[in-house]
């Protein structure tokens, strides 16, 4: 398939399965807006795991060689793994991303339905300021062990994703960084994100990634190491020590847009070609349609495809959050 006007290929697709979550993270589903009255989608617009395989199909088909599971939270949809057995069939890498509340109860079925890799989120290891990011009654050990159960049934290494917001866990930092050094697994620090229009996201809140690494080699010796793929968004670092990777995601300050290779397909069948996107085209109604041929599908990803010029963190100002966007939770991080 032609890449975009950009240039940039089409390779990952994330599929968000579900737009509900059990927690309220203030940066992503804050209860100021996701209250007990909040609407979510009803079960007749949620793509079944029979057309979003369909989709997928297509997606490989047009090039795309990784697909991230994604939400919401996706183990919040029922029999999960029953969707992830079938798309583990497609010549493509199958990965995950959770907040690792059901992972302890997850994990064993989650690898033997062929889940090649996973991602936790993890704000915080201090139970007050975890409680108080995610605004749930959960306990920050359950993550903890629900990290341990996935790598005792062979899914480590096991990325972990913090996002770091200043005057809420960036004195969390360290304490992560000296958590998991020599656990085998990923700790990745992510900008805190102008994502969706809930949050309401200021710069001066971000703590850059270069702040969070001289804050971790202010410690420990790190030493940078080359991407593993073309296009790999976080910056990756070593311990000198052999202590392990660290990485840091940069999307505010060192914007990677040049280099994206990601469409995002929502909870009711909207592709996305921008994690800030303010619009999605609707394959739903196509994939729904009478005699819709796959031909049909294909042509309609590539049309999006190539007409795609986003680049939307090369061009943030402060004014663009005021822009609606659409919501993390829909269409996933």
């Amino acid at each position: 398939m032609h890449p975009d006007k950009l240039g940039r290929p089409l390779r990952d697709l994330r599929i968000s399965v579900t737009d509900r979550c059990n927690f309220r993270c203030t940066y992503c589903m804050p209860k100021s807006v996701f209250d007990k009255d909040y609407i979510f989608l009803p079960r007749a617009e949620l793509l079944s795991f029979e057309e979003i395989i369909r989709l997928a199909k297509i997606f490989v088909d047009c090039g795309v060689e990784k697909i991230r599971l994604t939400g919401g939270e996706p183990l919040l949809r029922k029999n999960i793994e029953k969707l992830i057995a079938e798309l583990a069939r497609l010549p493509v890498e199958i990965t995950l991303t959770t907040n690792g509340s059901l992972l302890k109860k997850k994990a064993r079925v989650l690898k033997d339905a062929g889940l090649s890799r996973l991602t936790v989120s993890l704000d915080a290891l201090d139970d007050e300021i975890f409680r108080r990011m995610t605004d749930a009654d959960f306990p920050v050990v359950d993550v903890l062990d629900g990290i341990a159960s996935a790598a005792a049934v062979g899914l480590a290494p096991i990325k972990i994703n913090c996002v770091v917001r200043r005057g809420v866990n960036e004195h969390q930092i360290l304490p992560m960084a000296r958590h998991f050094r020599h656990s085998g697994h990923i700790l990745r620090f992510i900008e805190y994100m102008d994502v969706g229009s809930s949050n309401g996201w200021r710069m001066d809140e971000v703590v850059s990634s270069s702040d969070v690494i001289a804050c971790v080699a202010a410690e420990y010796a790190l030493e940078p190491i080359d991407a593993n793929y073309h296009g790999e968004v976080a910056q990756r670092w070593r311990y000198v020590d052999g202590g392990g990777e660290i990485g840091v995601i940069s999307s505010v300050t060192r914007a990677f847009c040049s280099s994206c290779t990601r469409a995002r397909l929502s909870t009711d069948g909207k592709l996305y070609t921008c994690l800030f996107a303010q619009h999605g085209h609707d394959l739903r109604s196509l994939l729904r349609a009478p005699n819709c041929a796959d031909a049909d599908l294909a042509d309609a990803v590539s049309t999006v495809w190539r007409a795609r010029n986003d680049r939307y963190s090369e061009l943030r100002k402060n004014a663009t959050n005021a822009v609606k966007k659409i919501e993390m939770s829909y269409i996933g991080g």
